[in-house]
């Protein structure tokens, strides 16, 4: 016999009864901006490898010169061009301490009898590479910090008043960055050589000077485009200062486009420096920097390789990985690369 299918009630067919209650609950968590943005950056695989490589390297740079036994400015000329050796991964034949002399490998450390570790050997006057190498990256990081604070203090303020302002005050204000834009970094280093003797300071005056204009340019071109929105005007309407609407209301707005700047102008203000150093008119003798370990490796690399590329390695993981992190910021700060 064949089963009769049970006959539904018609009542079953009735719609649901609509509870309004529901219509206003939020299924998803309210996100700010800051968050947001973060969700985007923890996307970015690239951005956080770059941003772990540069705390590793900050972490050396402030405890690296401590690991070692070795002063950073002490010479020691009986040891001078040592190969790199560390313990353990000499057992397995790598940074044994062995090199190429004449097309003959030899060891020097069992030649002259020297027990000590140098992990990544030693120049020329027999001072260790392992702790220059972070005592110069920390002058590499004293300019990044410089570079940022002075975009965020210098370049960020000008470009505030100069497009907030407008009319006759941001034009006699564009006109001077004109002139000061005019003048080549290299130039204003060479006149505070004049002055000072090279080092440290002339770079960081060189930097004071003409190393915000690219910031002031992006926050006044930012401001001139904010500055009339409906939010401005509103907050002008009930009776805000002009230093509530900048601080207030328009930088928290601008915050993703300082950052981003910041974060590529910090590459440039490392390289310039390193560069400088390596001409001769940066840091000089006996004072490391990252700069002035690959102009001394440079002219004995195709010997002593080493005392060249380790530094080299260093500057270029600190270049690549801010750049690497300026790409994720600003992909997640530009709402226009919303997911």
């Amino acid at each position: 016999m064949m089963n009769v299918p049970e006959k539904i009630e018609k009542h079953r067919f009735d719609p649901a009864p609509k509870d309004h209650s529901d219509l206003e609950k939020i299924e998803k968590p309210q996100l700010s901006f800051g968050k947001d943005a973060w969700l985007r950056v923890r996307k970015n695989k690239a951005a956080i490898v770059s941003a772990v490589l540069l705390l590793l390297i900050v972490v050396m740079a402030i405890i690296g010169p401590s690991l070692s036994k070795f002063d950073p400015y002490a010479q020691n000329v009986a040891h001078g061009n040592l190969p790199p050796r560390v313990p353990v991964l000499e057992d397995i034949g790598i940074f044994d301490g062995s090199q190429k002399i004449g097309g003959v490998e030899t060891n020097k450390y069992e030649e002259l009898g020297i027990e000590e570790y140098y992990w990544f050997g030693t120049d020329s006057l027999g001072r260790d590479l392992f702790s220059r190498v972070w005592v110069g990256t920390r002058v590499s990081l004293y300019i990044a910090l410089l570079a940022a604070v002075i975009d965020m203090v210098i370049g960020v303020v000008y470009g505030l008043i100069s497009g907030f302002k407008g009319g006759r005050v941001d034009n006699v204000m564009q006109r001077i960055l004109e002139v000061i834009s005019g003048i080549p970094n290299l130039i204003v280093v060479i006149l505070m050589l004049l002055i000072l003797k090279p080092g440290i300071m002339s770079i960081t005056i060189a930097l004071v000077i003409t190393g915000w204009i690219g910031m002031a340019r992006v926050v006044r071109g930012q401001v001139l485009k904010l500055r009339n929105q409906e939010y401005i005007l509103a907050s002008r309407t009930l009776g805000a200062s002009n230093f509530r609407l900048l601080f207030k209301h328009l930088l928290p707005n601008l915050s993703g486009v300082i950052i981003i700047n910041t974060m590529f102008t910090i590459p440039s203000a490392i390289f310039f420096e390193a560069f400088l150093s390596f001409i001769g008119i940066g840091l000089q003798a006996p004072e490391a920097s990252l700069g002035t370990l690959i102009e001394d490796g440079y002219k004995t690399f195709q010997f002593l390789p080493h005392l060249m590329v380790i530094p080299c390695i260093v500057i270029c993981i600190i270049l690549i990985a801010c750049n690497l992190m300026g790409d994720g910021l600003r992909d997640a700060f530009d709402p226009k690369m919303r997911d």
